[in-house]
């Protein structure tokens, strides 16, 4: 034999990933990063605080030290709880600003400050980090150079210092190139999140709506076949029946077809329901045994087990068809053979081989207009999970081989560890 025609497999279920990234899980780390090193950075300003205590007014220092820290440890709480974290981080902020601008009117002897910078300076980034969390881009980029530029003119006033302009400016620009460093990782960060969010929700709509179109596509091979095998082809069999032999024929195919109509209402695609490989082997026998002529059967017993039972009536179905067609166009002499070879194979399934010596064909000419082959023969047999494949050459002869589930067959070995006459028989 010389052409094969295989069906293919319909698409594998994507598994999604059980934890996947998400702007909520990128939020939380980086609020959560936010608030700890502001706890640290504050703890830090403690020994300056303590040296610069004496520089300002008492009830200040006092007030800005307690907003200040407690909206810190506000922040702190609100992230791990993973509630009002933005109102948390944007009231550090804002304090952080009040603190700012009130130090100038806080000092009483500006001759008593020192040219050292403010304790106030080593929360600056702070300020800005949590502006990150708390406010959009925009609104965070104004705070990353608007607070750094104020903290370097109040140096140069008496009250700050009065620090040269090179310092101040120095200062200044540290201090906006560290918390620019912040506000970018937190962009990029959230960005990237945004991306993945996106990027999942797209590929869940995608993948929701290949899942719609298979099924469609299934459905619709299924009412396919139905109007081919059930309607279709009985039809043309019985307007062509002008012999007794074709006229038994299209009977028997009419009986056929209203048998599978009838199935195909009652059975619901993926129910969970099973049925017997014995059960179909007997289906196809019986099938095989009421064509006009009969096919010889070979290996009657697929086994115990059981298979879904969308799988099944494909393969009955496939195997059927396969048998009508051989009547139909492998030729009416009486000298050629048909048989149906019936086997389990495993792990539990299930292999029909429908052949004849008949006139054959080459199977790469099939027109793709032909349903009886490619939709329901080939297409039926893969939307269920097996295979189906068509050897066949002009003048050779033909043979169909149905399998259920697509794996390659492994030999089939009876009680005394030798291969079955079955096998023998098709691997002859």
């Amino acid at each position: 034999m010389s052409s094969s025609a295989t069906g293919q497999r319909a698409p594998a279920q994507i598994k999604q990933p059980r934890n996947p990234i998400s702007r909520k899980q990128v939020e939380t780390v980086i609020s959560r990063s936010v608030a700890a090193s502001g706890f640290v950075f504050g703890a830090q300003t403690v020994g300056p605080l303590l040296g610069q205590i004496n520089q300002a007014n008492p009830i200040w220092v006092g007030a800005i030290v307690s907003a200040l820290f407690a909206s810190i440890i506000v922040s702190l709480i609100a992230s791990i709880v993973q509630r009002f974290v933005r109102p948390g981080h944007a009231l550090v902020a804002i304090v952080y600003v009040i603190a700012l601008v009130s130090w100038p009117f806080a000092v009483s002897d500006p001759s008593a400050v020192t040219k050292d910078n403010h304790w106030l300076y080593y929360m600056l980034t702070v300020g800005t980090a949590t502006a990150a969390i708390a406010f959009s881009t925009r609104v965070s980029t104004i705070y990353l150079f608007g607070v750094p530029i104020i903290y370097g003119i109040i140096r140069l006033t008496p009250q700050g210092g009065g620090a040269t302009a090179p310092l101040a400016a120095l200062d200044s620009i540290y201090a906006i190139i560290l918390g620019a460093a912040i506000v970018i990782i937190v962009t990029m960060l959230r960005q990237a999140a945004v991306n993945v969010d996106t990027a999942q929700a797209t590929a869940l709509d995608r993948y929701s709506h290949a899942v719609r179109q298979h099924a469609t596509e299934v459905e619709r091979v299924q009412v396919d076949s139905i109007v081919h095998d059930s309607v279709l082809t009985t039809l043309l069999s019985a307007a062509r029946a002008y012999t007794p032999e074709a006229k038994e024929l299209a009977a028997t195919m009419a009986g056929n077809a209203i048998g599978h109509l009838h199935d195909a209402a009652l059975v619901q695609p993926d129910d969970g329901t099973t049925m017997r490989l014995r059960d179909i082997a007997r289906r196809i026998s019986e099938a095989a045994a009421a064509m006009s002529p009969p096919f010889e059967v070979r290996g009657r017993d697929a086994g115990p087990r059981s298979i879904p039972v969308q799988a099944g009536e494909a393969i009955y179905s496939a195997a059927v068809q396969s048998m009508v067609n051989s009547l139909q166009h492998g030729g009416t002499e009486p000298t050629i053979e048909r048989w149906v070879t019936l086997r389990g194979i495993r792990p539990g399934g299930i292999e029909v081989a429908v052949g004849d010596t008949g006139a054959g064909f080459r199977v790469d000419a099939v027109p793709t207009e032909r349903l009886g082959v490619r939709v329901s023969i080939l297409e039926r047999v893969s939307n269920a999970g097996g295979t189906a494949v068509i050897t066949s050459a002009p003048g050779e002869g033909t043979l169909v081989t149905l399998r259920w589930p697509a794996l390659t067959p492994a030999p089939v070995i009876g009680e005394d560890g030798e291969l079955t006459a079955v096998d023998r028989e098709a691997r002859r």
